[in-house]
């Protein structure tokens, strides 16, 4: 566990587990997909997570609310990813409905 105030964050965790497991969701998409969706999936989760961590360390709190804010909206990208990928059948109805659920969580 981090020793930084972000490591004590249930967001910050959460957004690290969902950036591992789409990691892992990639792997199964085309080659075609490596410089487009399945990069956009890796940066826009991965970003979450960062600006979390970087918005816990000495900030004011609007600074700090500003970067919270971020995930957000990065989430909603990552959402939108998972359209693309059923739509392309990447990934099954099931797994879609799973990631859109946990996205809420």
């Amino acid at each position: 566990m981090s020793k930084f105030k972000f490591g004590k964050l249930l967001i910050w965790r959460k957004a690290m587990d969902l950036g591992e497991e789409i990691n892992l969701l990639i792997d199964g998409f085309p080659k075609k997909e490596y410089d487009n969706l399945s990069s956009q999936l890796l940066i826009v989760v991965d970003s979450g997570a960062l600006n979390i961590s970087e918005g816990s360390i000495g900030q004011s709190n609007p600074e700090q609310n500003k970067f919270l804010g971020y995930p957000i909206r990065f989430l909603a990208e990552v959402v939108t990813c998972f359209h693309k990928a059923i739509r392309r059948n990447y990934i099954s109805k099931e797994q879609f409905q799973n990631y859109n659920d946990e996205s809420f969580h």
